[in-house]
């Protein structure tokens, strides 16, 4: 079956106009102006006509704890796995899923039947080896095995650094454990990305950057999150970037995390666009199904409230109404960066040969009317 969707008015993520979108099985066969001839007619194409509606490209997130994650004030405060019913409604197609804090409870395995789970809802997942702590949790006994033989996982994470939570990793150890995901992934055809929980100690980022001093990794390797956590550790993210690294905002948040200094996700993408970062150097994720825990200044436990994957969405959003950033560029921050610093080429764009994952937005408010992803219509609003 052929699936014809008449007049999008599409962003792929640049502004294309009114186009049609051919989809065949998992792909867009063709992208063809609206005022073109239809590419292809007849009884074994189903037409949908979106009336004008925005098509923008689904959402890939790069941090979402598929199995839930907290346990930090102890089993009470396990947050819980993600539902297939709330991740297809979430505008998210593609979610990379990582072990947390805890990765003696929760497992290599878990996490990678979870990810199969989802996909059998018709969803794109993959998964990072490894947890916070090192030496990491891994299923074939080396992260490189990991990521050479088992499809899902395309590197290793959420690795802590800068966190009282943490292994205290060694600059040896950091280097060891990203030129075994490097190498892995360039034999495998993968990203081999290392991703990188970052606390709010005064270390901030240094140690990936000692990581790039010492050795031949570059800080493109790695792909540090939680870097609007503080204002100090998001100036030092801006530094980061401009060096030719990556950084990863959060969008899950609550009142109190932002009473304590956070910076919201889409004040911090309006503030590294004028500070000048390079928008392909930033991306979102949304942390979903995590714990956002609050320790006082001991580092003593005081409360948690569980990450959001809907929050991705949302905060493009505010990065569009609240912000004035123009939605072309708000979409490669919820999408089109993350998939190339994941090394997906298929994902994250909307054009001839990529995975047909795209969302129909609504004419008036913010909202997602329809979701597809590969080919599939998962979601219609109402």
């Amino acid at each position: 079956m052929l699936t014809l969707l008449k007049n999008a008015r599409l962003f792929a993520p640049e502004p294309q106009g009114l186009c049609h979108l051919l989809i065949a099985d998992r792909r867009i066969a063709a992208v063809v102006p609206a005022d073109e001839p239809l590419p292809v007619t007849g009884p074994a194409v189903e037409v949908i006509d979106l009336a004008g509606r925005r098509v923008i490209p689904g959402l890939v997130d790069p941090l979402v704890h598929f199995t839930g994650g907290g346990g930090e004030g102890g089993f009470g405060t396990r947050t819980p796995e993600l539902a297939l019913e709330e991740a297809v409604a979430s505008g998210v197609t593609t979610l990379v899923g990582a072990l947390g804090t805890d990765a003696l409870t929760r497992t290599p395995a878990g996490l990678l039947g979870k990810a199969r789970e989802l996909a059998a809802g018709g969803l794109t997942t993959l998964a990072y080896t490894g947890s916070y702590q090192l030496p990491p949790v891994t299923l074939t006994g080396s992260v490189g095995n990991d990521i050479l033989f088992i499809p899902e996982f395309i590197g290793v994470g959420e690795v802590a650094i800068s966190d009282h939570r943490g292994s205290q990793p060694s600059t040896h150890e950091l280097a060891r454990l990203a030129a075994e995901a490097r190498t892995a992934g360039m034999l495998a055809g993968k990203a081999g990305i290392v991703f990188v929980h970052t606390g709010d100690a005064p270390s901030h980022l240094e140690p990936l950057r000692e990581v790039a001093r010492t050795t031949a990794i570059p800080l493109s390797q790695f792909l540090p999150t939680h870097v609007n956590r503080t204002q100090a550790l998001f100036e030092d993210g801006v530094r980061f970037a401009r060096e030719g690294g990556r950084i990863d905002l959060t969008t899950s948040t609550t009142a109190a995390l932002l009473a304590d200094g956070e910076i919201a996700a889409a004040e911090a993408v309006a503030r590294a666009l004028h500070a000048r970062v390079d928008p392909w150097r930033v991306t979102l994720s949304s942390d979903a199904n995590a714990s956002l825990p609050r320790f006082d200044a001991g580092g003593r436990f005081v409360g948690l409230e569980p990450g959001r994957l809907s929050s991705l969405f949302a905060v493009l959003g505010q990065c569009v109404n609240d912000h004035g950033i123009p939605l072309e560029r708000a979409i490669g921050m919820a999408s089109t960066h993350a998939a190339d610093a994941l090394g997906l080429p298929h994902k994250g764009r909307l054009a001839t040969g990529h995975d047909a994952d795209l969302l129909v937005l609504a004419d008036e408010g913010w909202a997602i009317d329809e979701v597809w992803a590969l080919g599939r219509r998962l979601h219609r609003r109402g």
